[in-house]
């Protein structure tokens, strides 16, 4: 297994109102997080032991239903890679994983995983809602685990950056479940946006309008005015954990449709907005956005019923970024939409082909355009023009065994936090402005700080219920 020599410094105030220890200033995090966003990723950090090459990881499993099955089930297909300790607060959920590895240790509550497991696992994934992220990826590092946690790897924006910094002073391996960032289309997109296939960057389109992913928004809201018992197979204060007390409701929160709650989810964008953002932030070296403003559905706008508990089922967000050697200008626009917002008519008209993929990224050049639909290769438009373009050659590659294999010290891991939390900050940025609809928000990113609407800042954090604290739950 491994081990993590651990430094401590005096406690910090944590922006989720609790404090968190750690020897990391924040000028030498965003050094470090400009540097390895855009140039190698991180090796194994020199303050923990490898397990030998021929030895095994220790894992455990942090949410094993949902897309923890097909976290689980991937990552116990690594051949150097002991699943050792199961959790969920889903008694159904953890007894069919249970099945599944039958030497595995099982927990309801991740504290008492952690505090029992804390000498025999080596790392953790975190497959859980959004709001519970932090919680258990910051307990994990601090204990010197490493990490996988799923998108969009905090709910707030200073969770995130709280989380960054951890990841970073305590030396541990990370990764962000942005699967696609493995595959050969999306590391094609890297490279064709690198060495300048369309040109200088002009301009970014990125969408989401997958009907499928519709549904788990399609809830007008508020919460019901009262509850039902939660199953017995629930457990309903687990569930919750940082987020305020409500009633358990079925068919409205777990397992899966709490996305479109304030208090659990994100949003689409916050959702998916990691997967379809990911090659486009790594393949031009963005930095911290400069400002950000959202066009929201209407209904949902003028209600203030809902605008206090569930997201909007449409938004259009805009992020100003500072340009580069890859782009036009000084500025880059990068325009996202949802729900029922598209991307502009003439942009869409340019791929004529086919119907414009509802998953996707346009990214605009002097010379020509990229168009990357979530899954697959990109086109290089117009295509005729581009048709001799060469491709460079990828070997294949497996996300999460990537991360093991970079645990185990064989491998450059990618989608690690100190590349990852900058594009998730700036992502969950556009959910707060989406909450502020109309007004552009000026973003002084290394204060952490809206300038010019003061009542926006307060939707950077969360207050968590009380008895629970970060650090110390």
């Amino acid at each position: 297994m491994l081990a993590a020599a651990m430094k401590t410094s005096p406690a910090q105030s944590l922006p989720c109102g609790g404090s968190f220890t750690h020897s990391l200033s924040r000028r030498q995090f965003l050094r470090a997080a400009t540097l390895t966003g855009l140039a190698a990723p991180l090796l194994l950090p020199s303050g923990l032991r490898a397990a030998a090459p021929n030895s095994k990881l220790h894992h455990a499993c942090i949410g094993v239903g949902g897309m923890g099955v097909g976290d689980r089930g991937t990552f116990a297909r690594h051949s150097k890679l002991q699943i050792a300790a199961l959790c969920d607060v889903d008694a159904h959920a953890l007894a069919g994983a249970a099945k599944d590895f039958p030497g595995a240790q099982t927990y309801s509550d991740w504290r008492e995983l952690l505090e029992k497991e804390g000498d025999r696992i080596d790392s953790v994934n975190v497959t859980v809602p959004d709001h519970m992220h932090f919680a258990i990826a910051y307990n994990a590092i601090q204990r010197g685990k490493h990490v996988y946690c799923q998108k969009p790897l905090c709910h707030d924006v200073a969770e995130v950056r709280a989380l960054s910094e951890a990841s970073v002073a305590r030396n541990v391996v990370t990764q962000l479940g942005t699967q696609m960032a493995a595959s050969q289309g999306e590391r094609t997109v890297v490279h064709f946006l690198k060495t300048g296939a369309i040109g200088k960057i002009k301009h970014v389109y990125l969408c989401a309008n997958r009907p499928g992913a519709v549904e788990h928004y399609r809830l007008p809201g508020p919460r019901p005015a009262s509850g039902t018992q939660p199953p017995a197979h629930v457990n309903w204060d687990h569930w919750l954990g940082t987020a305020p007390v409500r009633p358990y409701a079925a068919d409205i929160y777990h397992p899966v449709k709490w996305r479109a709650w304030l208090d659990f989810g994100t949003g689409w964008s916050g959702d998916i907005g990691c997967h379809i953002f990911d090659a486009v932030w790594k393949g031009l070296g963005l930095q911290p956005a400069l400002d950000v403003v959202a066009e929201v559905q209407e209904s949902w706008k003028s209600s203030p019923a809902r605008r206090a508990d569930t997201w909007p089922q449409g938004q259009h967000i805009t992020w100003t970024f500072p340009g580069n050697h890859l782009t036009e200008s000084r500025t880059l626009p990068v325009e996202w939409y949802d729900g029922d917002y598209y991307p502009p008519e003439n942009i869409r008209a340019l791929y004529s082909v086919k119907d414009y993929p509802t998953e996707s990224a346009m990214v605009i050049g002097t010379e020509g355009a990229l168009l990357y639909e979530l899954g697959r290769g990109p086109i290089l438009l117009p295509e005729k023009k581009f048709e001799n373009q060469p491709r460079p050659k990828l070997e294949p590659r497996d996300h999460y065994h990537h991360f093991v294999d970079a645990c185990l010290g064989t491998a450059k891991n990618e989608s690690h936090f100190t590349q990852t939390g900058p594009m998730t900050e700036a992502i969950l940025l556009g959910t707060v402005a989406v909450r502020v609809p109309g007004q552009k928000l000026q973003w002084h990113h290394e204060a952490m700080k809206i300038t010019n609407v003061a009542e926006a800042n307060t939707l950077l954090r969360r207050k968590y219920r009380e008895g629970w604290h970060a650090g110390t739950f």
